[in-house]
């Protein structure tokens, strides 16, 4: 069977077994798109079927684009990794360490050892947490009042660190703050820094933090995964005025926008209208960056939003300055050092320098890891690699 038939008929099963409410993926290697397909509809209970063009919450998928556009600035000089990053943002000198809480339950914190620096906003070693996978993230909100991070409020950016700087990985609203060094160092706000410097110069036209109304009339709905399985259309959509333009969750945007920047990476920076990164610049951003820490397995903090995400015990998870790396081979046939991430509504990518070749994978369902969706991914993932054998 053709690559083609054998993605869609992976795709369609899922689509019309109800085990995704629709579905896009594409496949790409250096020079061009190798697979497309869409299946399924944008929101159950309506006739509008998901196509290709389909727009969604891509959503920590923003963190990649975020974190080169970073090291473009690191590249010209106006950044660097290792300086203390309060020379840049004097607000995050002033954030301490939580130490315990009092007796009233309000945060004790201390002075950290050492400064956050950019490399640890981008590896995700500064200290933040996401309230959905810390419930000492919450009990910090729940005193404080700090917002949710979804609000896009500066003052959800407010939070005490977990630890000193530097000493272990959590997942958190690190890029977030990398966005706001990218606006201090560019002069610009990060919608349009993003938008002039990594979106339009590779064709990603349909790829915002603000939903322009064509966009959203190709926009597919979230939807939520429910105890008993079954998924029901929710009305959540990020702020469209945001306060804070979050570099960390902020955009939507299509599959093949996001397939032009896999295909780029593949390049080693060169993108379609010019050099979008040096090459060793990439190379820096897809190899370990956290030395001798692993990425430890993702405990839900909320059910709503999160499962648990169990990282391969016997494989351990890297990260670079973007994107989660697999030291070893994987069972879908990805091998040792290739890159991946995801955003929290189901959608996924990966990039595999070794074959030259990756993809991406959207679906707009909560919580993440969705019984249904993650193991779609993986069966998309497997079968390009059978097909490639």
């Amino acid at each position: 069977m053709s690559l083609q038939k054998s993605l869609d008929a992976v795709l369609e099963r899922a689509a019309d077994a109800g085990d995704v409410p629709g579905v896009v993926a594409v496949l790409t290697d250096r020079e061009k798109t190798l697979y497309e397909g869409a299946f399924g509809k944008r929101r159950l209970g309506s006739p509008d079927a998901m196509t290709v063009d389909t727009v969604g919450l891509i959503a920590s998928m923003t963190k990649a684009i975020t974190s080169l556009a970073a090291m473009q600035l690191v590249e010209q000089g106006r950044l660097d990794l290792d300086s203390p990053a309060s020379r840049w943002l004097p607000d995050l000198g002033k954030l301490e360490v939580l130490e315990g809480f009092d007796a009233q339950g309000r945060p004790r914190t201390r002075a950290p050892r050492r400064p956050i620096t950019l490399k640890h906003l981008l590896t995700h070693t500064a200290g933040f947490g996401y309230e959905f996978l810390s419930e000492t993230v919450q009990k910090i909100k729940a005193a404080t009042g700090i917002p949710a991070f979804t609000s896009s409020e500066y003052a959800s950016l407010q939070m005490p660190l977990l630890f000193d700087p530097g000493e272990r990985f959590e997942y958190g609203i690190n890029t977030d703050w990398a966005g706001l060094l990218v606006q201090q160092a560019s002069g610009m706000k990060l919608g349009d820094y993003l938008a002039q410097h990594v979106l339009d110069p590779l064709g990603m036209k349909d790829t915002a933090i603000v939903i322009r109304p064509d966009m959203r009339k190709r926009l597919a709905s979230i939807h939520a995964r429910s105890g008993d399985g079954s998924l029901t259309p929710i009305e959540l959509e990020l702020p469209q005025q945001p306060e804070t333009e979050m570099g960390g969750q902020a955009l939507y945007g299509t599959a093949p926008d996001y397939l032009a920047f896999v295909r780029m990476l593949l390049n080693r920076g060169q993108g379609p209208n010019g050099r979008v990164l040096r090459p060793e610049t990439v190379e820096q951003m897809s190899i370990n960056q956290i030395g001798a820490l692993d990425v430890p397995t993702f405990r839900s903090a909320n059910g709503a939003l999160f499962n648990d995400l169990p990282m391969p015990a016997d494989n351990p998870q890297k990260w670079s300055l973007a994107f989660l790396v697999n030291s070893k081979p994987m069972p879908t046939g990805r091998p040792a050092g290739s890159l991946m991430w995801a955003g929290i509504c189901n959608s996924y990518y990966w990039i595999d320098p070794t074959h030259g070749i990756g993809g991406v994978y959207l679906t707009q369902i909560l919580p993440f890891a969705d019984v249904k969706a993650l193991p779609l991914f993986f069966e998309f993932e497997s079968t390009v690699y059978q097909n490639l054998r």
